[in-house]
C-alpha cells in the first residue's frame, strides 16, 4: 500500500478516535452500546477492528452529528498536517481553538475553503455533500457511471458535487436517501459515517446503486437511436419507435438516460415528449329556479325565464369553445338544490356555474355580483373572479364584487362552483338591460369567456 493510502487509513483510525466514533449493539457479541442492534453489521465490523468507539461506555450516539472542524482535524492528523494552534484566515476560528492549526493547514493545502463572509463555521455539522468530497478524495475514487439523483444537478466537472457523489455511488458506498434523492444538505450523522466508512473499507458491505424512474416520456419519431452516452459521438446500442415509452432515470444536457424494454441508455430529448393527458373541460350550467319556483319578479321580468335565456346562450358559446356543457335544465322545469349540487359529480363535470337574477327591497340597488363556494375556496374564487371581472363591464353597471357564500347549491357542491347574479330585476336600469337580447347576449359572452379563462388558468397550475 502506498504512502497515500497509509495516510488515508491513519486518517480514519485517528478520525474515529477523535470524534469518539462508532460502536455496536448489546445484542452483538462484545458490544456495550444499548443503541446499536445486532443487525448493524457495519458498525460491528468497525468496532471489532478498533476503528470506532462510542460517545460513552454504553452509547454509540447513532444520530449525533459530525462537525466541520472535527472532519478537518481528522483529515489533518491523518495526512500529517501541522496542527499547531495558530491564527487562521477565518473570523470564527481563533488561534486558541484546538482545530485551528489543522484548519489553516487544510486551507494552505487547498483542501478546504470557507464561506463568502469570511467564516468557516467550525461547529456546523458536516453535510452528506461534504462527506462525498471527503470520501472520494480520501479513497482516490475516480470511476463514474450513469448516476442520477433528482436533487443533484448533473455537472461533469471533476470538482463538482455531482462528480463526488457519482464516484461514491459508483463505488457502492451510497444508494441515496430514497425516492431518487441524495440529500446533499442533510447533516451527516455518526451512523451514516460508520456505514459509509465500512463500505469504503470492505467490499462485502458495498451496495449496488440503482437509478429510480422519475418520469415517463414517449418517442415522437421512428428509429430513434439509443446510445451509450449523452451525445451522437457515443455508440448506438439499439432503436425505439414512435409511441415507445421511456422510463426516465435522469436528464443530461438535452439527453435522457433511461430504459425502454430491454434497452437502457441515452435518448435525445429532442425526440421525446410527455405523455400528457388532454385536460377535461366539462362545465355544469345551472339556470336557477324553474316551473313553480319563479324566483324574483319585477319590472315585467321573471327570474326563472331570464336565467334560462342567458344559460342557453352560455351553453352555445361554451360549446363553440370546445367546452363540454351539462345543463341542469333546458326547459321550464324544477329541480331541488341538492339535485343541482350533485348533478355535476354524477355526470363527470369538473366545475359548476349557477345563473341567477337578483332583487332588493330598495329599487336603487343595482349591479352584478358573483358568489363562490367556501368549501372549494381557491378554485371557486378564481372561477367567480374571472366571470365577475367581465360581467359587470359587459352589463355596464356597478361591480358588487366576488364573495364567499354558503348558498345550498354551492355549499353542497364538491366541485369548484360559482353563482352569478346578473343584475337586479328590482332596479329599473338593470331590468331594462336584462329585457333585451343585446344585454343578455353580452352577459352570456362575459360568463362564457370567464369560464374559458378559468380553464386556461387551471390547466397552468
Amino acid at each position: 500500500m502506498n504512502s497515500f493510502f497509509n495516510k488515508v487509513a491513519l486518517f480514519f483510525i485517528v478520525a474515529v478516535l477523535v470524534i469518539s466514533s462508532i460502536g455496536l449493539s448489546p445484542a452483538s457479541a462484545g458490544t456495550p452500546f444499548k443503541d446499536v442492534s445486532s443487525s448493524e453489521e457495519q458498525i460491528l465490523y468497525l468496532y471489532e477492528k478498533g476503528l470506532i468507539h462510542g460517545i460513552s461506555a454504553t452509547e454509540f450516539g447513532m444520530r449525533h452529528s459530525v462537525t466541520r472542524e472535527q472532519a478537518v482535524t481528522m483529515i489533518g492528523r491523518a495526512l500529517g498536517f501541522d496542527g499547531t494552534e495558530r491564527s487562521t484566515k477565518f473570523t470564527d476560528v481563533s488561534s486558541s481553538r484546538y482545530s485551528s492549526g489543522y484548519i489553516q493547514s487544510a486551507v494552505d493545502q487547498g483542501i478546504v475553503s470557507g464561506y463568502p463572509d469570511g467564516s468557516f463555521k467550525p461547529q456546523q455539522p458536516m453535510t452528506r455533500g461534504e462527506m462525498a468530497y471527503v470520501l472520494s478524495k480520501a479513497f482516490n475514487l475516480s470511476k463514474t457511471s450513469s448516476v442520477f439523483f433528482t436533487d443533484i444537478q448533473v455537472n461533469h466537472d471533476e470538482k463538482s458535487l455531482y462528480s463526488a457523489i457519482n464516484k461514491i455511488a459508483t463505488a457502492g458506498i451510497t444508494a441515496g436517501t430514497g425516492g431518487g434523492n441524495y440529500s446533499p444538505n442533510k447533516e451527516l450523522i455518526r451512523k451514516e459515517f460508520a456505514i459509509f466508512l465500512a463500505r469504503a473499507l470492505n467490499s462485502e458491505f458495498k451496495v449496488t446503486f440503482q437509478n429510480v424512474t422519475i418520469d415517463t416520456l414517449s418517442s415522437t419519431t421512428d428509429n430513434l437511436n439509443v446510445r451509450t452516452g449523452p451525445s451522437t459521438n457515443y455508440n448506438i446500442i439499439g432503436q425505439i419507435h414512435k409511441g415507445d415509452i421511456v422510463e426516465v432515470y435522469g436528464y443530461n444536457n438535452g439527453w435522457v438516460y433511461g430504459k425502454t424494454g430491454s434497452l437502457t441508455g441515452y435518448f435525445s430529448l429532442s425526440f421525446l415528449a410527455k405523455n400528457t393527458p388532454i385536460p377535461t373541460r366539462v362545465m355544469v350550467i345551472d339556470a336557477g329556479h324553474g316551473e313553480h319556483d319563479p324566483g324574483a319578479a319585477a319590472n315585467g321580468l321573471v327570474e326563472k325565464a331570464v336565467n334560462l335565456d342567458v344559460a342557453l346562450r352560455v351553453e352555445k358559446l361554451l360549446k363553440a369553445k370546445g367546452i363540454t356543457v351539462l345543463m341542469t335544465r333546458r326547459t321550464d322545469v324544477f329541480y331541488s338544490l341538492d339535485y343541482r349540487a350533485a348533478f355535476g359529480v354524477k355526470n363527470g363535470a369538473d366545475a359548476f356555474v349557477s345563473i341567477h337574477s337578483n332583487s332588493h327591497g330598495s329599487t336603487t340597488v343595482g349591479g352584478s355580483e358573483t358568489f363562490y363556494s367556501a368549501s372549494v375556496a381557491n378554485d371557486s374564487k378564481q372561477l367567480a373572479t374571472f366571470i365577475q371581472n367581465r360581467l359587470y363591464k359587459a352589463m355596464e353597471h356597478p361591480n358588487r364584487g366576488v364573495k364567499a357564500e354558503n348558498f345550498r347549491v354551492l355549499a353542497a357542491n364538491p366541485l369548484p362552483a360559482a353563482l352569478v347574479e346578473l343584475g337586479f330585476l328590482t332596479n329599473s336600469s338593470d331590468a331594462a338591460k336584462l329585457a333585451t337580447s343585446t344585454y343578455k347576449e353580452k352577459a352570456a359572452i362575459a360568463i362564457a369567456d370567464g369560464i374559458e379563462e378559468y380553464y386556461i388558468w387551471k390547466e397552468r397550475q
